[in-house]
């Protein structure tokens, strides 16, 4: 049987992306929240949660653009020049973020300690912010004429893209707050509930509304999911439903679980936020495949040669794993709380 490599490639990517969003998403969650903590010990302490496995989870976005790249140039050519500005404000925060991350230990001076503090928190929420503005431009698509883009270099800031910016902040701050929730006790835990709540209810407004603009955005779309502002199909919305359900149900089992009605283990409500943002991202995909530049181009029309994807699958079939099994690795060996007296104070 002949494999369908672009299909193949094109899942790899999107696997890349999702596992980018659930993990660096967490630690850019708790780089915002760094910057509403009381005082530096806390800070430190939240830090301390992300700083062994932080720069190993940024090895999935490298993945997912390097893929994009090699696998569908096509695509990468079109969409770069529709993003240049958000791309190059996400890399720059994001160099800018992992700088102050070291920089900040190293401050003396209260002035240049709340500078470097302040750069790694705002640094975190620009990159989750020019993150969102990206995928919201992504779904409402470019401009293409012939194999190239052709519109402006502002038409990704839209109304819906900032309302989807918007959504992946507060996302970003949900799963950081579980973070903190599985990585800490007392007093920062309780306080990380607490903004795991707000965060949670914001998640399930946004999560609302940027469903209902996607249906918006084209006729397509709502095809897809069978229904209109006049009409509902069935044969098509009950096999799709589960998605939608799935997330409502998830949330309020979070929502459950930050309360603390239930006596739930510390790492459920982080699980199940990460399948949360899983029900969107299905929904986003059945929304969209099999176009990888929406609504014109689609995974098959953009991916490079056979034997090229050949040769690049038979690579990441061997760094796959090996990159899986690491960070797995790091996660298991640094499970536990974090020690308030052995993480780092100024």
């Amino acid at each position: 049987m002949e494999l369908d490599l672009p299909l193949i490639w094109g899942l790899l990517i999107a696997v890349a992306v999702m596992l980018y969003v659930l993990l660096d998403g967490m630690d850019l969650g708790v780089g915002i929240l760094s910057g509403l903590a009381k005082n530096d010990d806390e800070r430190n302490l939240m830090t301390a949660t992300i700083e062994p496995v932080w720069d190993g989870n940024e090895t999935w976005l490298i993945l997912g653009g390097g893929g994009l790249f090699a696998a569908f140039p096509l695509a990468y050519a079109i969409l770069m020049p529709a993003f240049y500005l958000p791309v190059l404000m996400m890399l720059a925060a994001l160099i800018f973020r992992g700088v102050a991350f070291e920089f900040r230990h190293k401050a003396v001076r209260k002035p240049t300690k709340l500078f470097w503090n302040g750069a790694f928190a705002g640094g975190s929420l620009t990159a989750a912010l020019a993150q969102g503005l990206i995928l919201g431009g992504f779904i409402q698509g470019v401009t293409i004429e012939g194999r190239s883009f052709a519109g402006g270099q502002f038409d990704w800031l839209t109304p819906f893209s900032l309302l989807v910016a918007v959504s992946v902040v507060v996302g970003y701050v949900l799963l950081g707050a579980c973070w903190l929730v599985l990585k800490t006790e007392g007093d920062l835990q309780k306080s990380a509930r607490k903004r795991g709540l707000t965060a949670l209810v914001g998640v399930a407004v946004c999560f609302a509304a940027v469903s209902l603009a996607t249906l918006s955005i084209d006729p397509r779309v709502t095809e897809r999911w069978g229904f209109s502002m006049s009409s509902f199909d069935f044969a098509k919305i009950l096999p799709l439903s589960p998605i939608p359900l799935i997330g409502l149900v998830l949330t309020a089992l979070v929502w459950r679980d930050l309360t603390g009605k239930v006596d739930a283990p510390d790492w459920r409500p982080y699980v199940l936020s990460a399948g949360i943002f899983l029900s969107g991202y299905l929904g986003l995909a059945v929304s969209l495949f099999p176009n990888i530049v929406p609504f014109d181009v689609t995974i098959w029309q953009a991916a490079a040669r056979d034997n090229a994807l050949m040769l690049m699958l038979v690579g990441a079939a061997v760094m796959l794993p090996v990159i899986l099994i690491y960070t797995g690795y790091v996660y298991s060996l640094f499970w536990g709380k974090v020690d308030p007296d052995e993480a780092y104070h100024d």
